[in-house]
């Protein structure tokens, strides 16, 4: 029988996908440190980000024929070497692009309207202090009009560049890999009822110095920030920008310093160095909008990812019995 850890967990619907086709799943979280033990019992392992599949487990587990990742970014995983022992890895680019660029709205309006801050005072201070709340809350801005960098165009990018399409924004991509994309913009559930936009990707610093809102797709950079001071200073003055790939791609310390000139007029941060701790300058920050790496994490995300996964797993073991 295929034995399948979930280590990180799997939505109800691909579970009952797996265990229809015949397989073993197992949801009972293992501690990193104990996955050398017990992962060698196992010929399949998902993990999100929180579990690492590095090469000396690998070389643990004689019986692992594939690890698939929840998710987009394989940073967590030694994927060269998994290839070059036969492993197949697998993640779920598409299943969660929707989410995020909510997600990257999410910060980007709270940002627009400091409704950050607003949720924060409102309950201790609503009552007695609400006129001084309201004029200071009142000095937002409109996204209409405004220019959204997007740094990354895969599908994550591009689903962004949808709502800032439907909010009439001007959108400016940089990728190293893509030209352009054409963008479609639908309205739901009405037959023929869409826009189709083609964009041109545009250079580093034409993105830098004129964009009003900066939000970043790229996968890990390995340890080296795409974002630090020398991008920073050429950016707009007041500019927004918004993480939701991976921590470290924008440096932290040259963010502070950004905001504590003002050349920075705020951020949206999903993701940190640091993370499960990240440090608590960026979270207690006025000027930056917070949430705890909740980008893929929703119903509809979670779903996507359970039944994408299973379709790759089983689909692996019916290629192989075929050939067998």
């Amino acid at each position: 029988m295929i034995r399948i850890l979930a280590n990180d967990g799997i939505d109800a619907d691909g579970k009952l996908l797996l265990e229809d086709a015949g397989y073993l799943v197992d949801t009972k979280k293992i501690s990193q440190d104990d996955l050398a033990q017990y992962l060698p019992n196992y010929h399949v392992v998902i993990v999100r980000s929180a579990t690492k599949i590095r090469k000396e487990l690998m070389d643990q587990c004689p019986d692992l024929k594939i690890i698939a990742r929840g998710g987009v970014g394989l940073d967590n995983i030694d994927v060269d070497y998994a290839r070059s022992k036969g492993i197949e890895v697998y993640n779920t680019p598409a299943a969660s692009s929707s989410s995020v660029a909510e997600l990257v709205f999410s910060h980007i309006f709270c940002l627009a309207r400091s409704l950050h801050l607003a949720n924060r005072e409102m309950p201790m201070k609503g009552g007695t202090a609400f006129k001084d709340l309201k004029k200071a809350y009142s000095k937002g801005i409109e996204l209409r009009g405004k220019t959204l960098g997007i740094l990354g165009f895969g599908r994550i990018g591009q689903e962004v560049a949808k709502i800032g399409l439907g909010l009439g924004m001007r959108i400016l991509p940089v990728d190293l890999f893509v030209d352009d994309a054409t963008i479609q913009v639908a309205l739901y559930d009405m037959q023929d009822a869409s826009l189709s936009i083609k964009i041109d990707t545009v250079s580093l610093d034409h993105m830098l110095e004129n964009s009003d809102v900066i939000t970043l797709h790229v996968p890990s950079t390995g340890g080296k920030a795409l974002i630090g001071s020398s991008e920073i200073a050429r950016m707009k003055k007041g500019v927004l920008l918004i993480n939701t790939s991976r921590g470290g791609t924008i440096d932290e310390e040259e963010l502070l310093e950004g905001l504590r000139s003002g050349q920075v007029g705020g951020a949206g941060l999903d993701v940190f160095e640091n993370e499960p701790t990240p440090r608590q300058a960026l979270m207690e920050h006025p000027r930056i909008s917070v949430s705890p790496h909740i980008g893929a994490s929703t119903l509809e995300a979670q779903e996507n990812i359970g039944r994408e996964l299973a379709d790759k797993i089983i689909a692996f073991y019916e290629a192989a019995n075929a050939t067998s």
